[in-house]
């Protein structure tokens, strides 16, 4: 197993610095740039909209810009984390890094409100247990 290179400030894994790793990852997916395919090419000229056009085209979102290369190693060693678990626990990890709410959470899994949490909390434990044991059992 590789070492983790950014380790929180004590030294030692929470399950706090876990969670807030998963919503980091999550966040920095969320950054990059969307993929496109590449389409065909015109020569036609493009065409001139009037004002009132204009008003009426519909305004794409704003984006942050990309993610520093700091935050995609960091995301992509914490893709790496899951692994770890099962794939119940990976899905249930992942759906609480985007933030999706308990009660779809628990709606999904077919198990009450805590016992979502039990399970969540569980694998952020197994996960910092194994980043805590890389780290010499700080």
């Amino acid at each position: 197993m590789r070492r983790s290179r950014y380790t929180p400030p004590n030294g030692r894994w929470t399950v706090t610095d876990v969670a807030d790793r998963f919503e980091e990852a999550a966040y920095t997916l969320k950054r990059l740039p969307p993929v496109k395919i590449q389409g065909y090419k015109t020569t036609w000229p493009e065409i001139v909209r009037t004002v009132f056009e204009k008003m009426q085209e519909e305004t794409l979102p704003m984006r942050l810009g990309p993610p520093t290369a700091d935050a995609i190693s960091r995301m992509e060693e914490t893709i790496n984390w899951v692994f770890w678990l099962e794939e119940d626990e990976r899905r249930l990890v992942w759906l609480r890094a985007e933030r999706v709410p308990w009660k779809q959470i628990y709606r999904r899994l077919g198990c009450g409100r805590t016992k979502a949490w039990q399970l969540w909390s569980c694998a952020l434990l197994t996960i910092a247990t194994y980043l805590n044991a890389q780290n010499g059992g700080k």
